[in-house]
Parts: C-alpha cells; sequence; structure tokens
C-alpha cells in the first residue's frame, strides 16, 4: 500500500502491517463521527448507528491487511463495510430493506439560480481565504480542505498543537468577519 497523502490510507497501513493501535485510534476517531452519521442518514436510530459505526471500525482493524487501494479508496472500503454490516443487521432482525439504497442515486441536477449562487459563495470564500495570513492559510488547507486531524498538522508544520488550533480559531474568525456572519 503506497498512502499518496491520504491520511486514511497511511493510517490503514500502520494498521495492517504493524497493527499500530495509535494509527488505529486516529482512524477510528476520523471515521467512526461519519459512519455514524452514514447509518444515521440511512434511517438507523442512533444507538444502532453507534452499534455498527463501531463494529465496522473493528472490522476495519481485523481485516485492515485485506485492503487493497489498486480497487478502492479508504474511506470507500469503510463505508462498504458499515454499507454490508447494516444490510446484514437489517437480515438478522427482520426488517425489510428497500431494493435501492438511497444514497446510490444520483443527485437531481442543480437549479441555474443555485450555480449560479454556489459560484458566487465560492468566490467570496476564495477572495477572504486569500487575504489570512500564510501560516493561517496552510492550516486551514490541510484541516479543511486535506480533512487532516489537528495532530497531523501539528507534526507536517512542525508546530505545537495549541499553535494549530489557535492558528484555525484566528483564521475562522477572520474569515467569519470577511464573509460577514456572525461569530
Amino acid at each position: 500500500m503506497t498512502d499518496s497523502g491520504d491520511p486514511a490510507l497511511r493510517l490503514l497501513r500502520a494498521v495492517a502491517e504493524r497493527a499500530d493501535r495509535t494509527a488505529f485510534a486516529e482512524l477510528f476517531g476520523l471515521f467512526a463521527p461519519k459512519v455514524k452519521s452514514y447509518l444515521l442518514r440511512l434511517g438507523l436510530p442512533a444507538a444502532r448507528a453507534e452499534e455498527l459505526a463501531q463494529e465496522t471500525l473493528l472490522v476495519v482493524w481485523r481485516r485492515a491487511a485485506q485492503f487493497d487501494p489498486a480497487s478502492t479508496g479508504a474511506a470507500a472500503w469503510i463505508f462498504t463495510i458499515a454499507r454490508n454490516l447494516r444490510i446484514d443487521a437489517a437480515r438478522r432482525d427482520g426488517i425489510a430493506l428497500p431494493d435501492a439504497d438511497p444514497t446510490d442515486d444520483p443527485p437531481p441536477p442543480a437549479q441555474a439560480d443555485a450555480l449560479v449562487d454556489a459560484a458566487r459563495q465560492s468566490e467570496r470564500i476564495r477572495a477572504a481565504l486569500a487575504q489570512l495570513s500564510t501560516e493561517q492559510a496552510e492550516v486551514v488547507q490541510l484541516a479543511f480542505f486535506d480533512d487532516r486531524p489537528h495532530g497531523e498538522i501539528e507534526r507536517a508544520l512542525g508546530i505545537p498543537l495549541g499553535t494549530v488550533k489557535s492558528r484555525l480559531r484566528l483564521a475562522m474568525a477572520r474569515l467569519r468577519s470577511l464573509l460577514g456572519e456572525a461569530p
């Protein structure tokens, strides 16, 4: 497995090759909330979604060595496990699932006015980001666009975790101000 900059792939690799508990804890922190949210959107009650999210990450721990990055991305593999566990649980519980998974449906085409509004908003955000200091812009890029956890940003930039958090907080306050949003 080569990680090609994907933090999830790097973490999965560490789990697969060394049974790295720290990497697994980071992977769990990264994906458990996302998997739970996905399961909630599929209509599961919160407690059941939480249970299946934990079971999903347990399967990831056990089967990390079976992951093939040539066939799919790390996130897609993890969400496929969650989806399959949901289907298995529904069958065990005797619950009928719809024939098609609504998350597989393509989104409806965007309306023209929504596209124009999105383009305007995107331009406003780009302009606001350009007004951040280099240090703040770098931390925002890593945190929000590269979806990296704070600890990974700390290591990547070689700065203390408190500095990462402070730069993010200041950057977000500056962006809110520039975009005219209430704090």
